[in-house]
């Protein structure tokens, strides 16, 4: 029984030191970061609105469109990879599935585009 129990001691040693770092990493900050935030810290970042006011509060959605979009693009290129890989493979069906994404895509691009949603002002 010992000459089981000591095939699983590398695994049971990580498991531990994961454990520790694990819960290293959530003491340390607790224990060394500033408790009270700066007026800088807690001010609007990315979304354009403040982090602390009211849940009802009016806000731009322009950043919200520019997200959608990114991810839309993102999404693209994660389709586009694994066609890049398999060139040969996917034959003429598979080109005109591919041109076929390219061309909703593109279309989608310039209705967006026409209705302004990527102008900033």
């Amino acid at each position: 029984m010992s000459a089981f129990l000591t095939d699983y001691l590398p695994i049971l040693v990580f498991l531990g030191i994961a454990a520790a770092m694990g819960i290293g990493f959530m003491l340390l900050p607790w224990l060394v970061a500033p408790k009270d935030p700066d007026k800088e810290k807690v001010s609007a970042y990315e979304c354009g609105f403040n982090a602390f006011e009211d849940a009802r509060m009016k806000f731009d959605i322009r950043f919200y469109l520019v997200s959608i979009l990114f991810i839309i693009f993102d999404l693209e290129i994660a389709f586009l990879f694994p066609y890049a890989l398999a060139l040969d493979d996917v034959g003429i069906f598979g080109y005109w599935s591919l041109m076929t994404f390219l061309g909703v895509l593109t279309v989608g691009l310039v209705y967006e585009w026409r209705k302004g949603a990527l102008e900033w002002e």
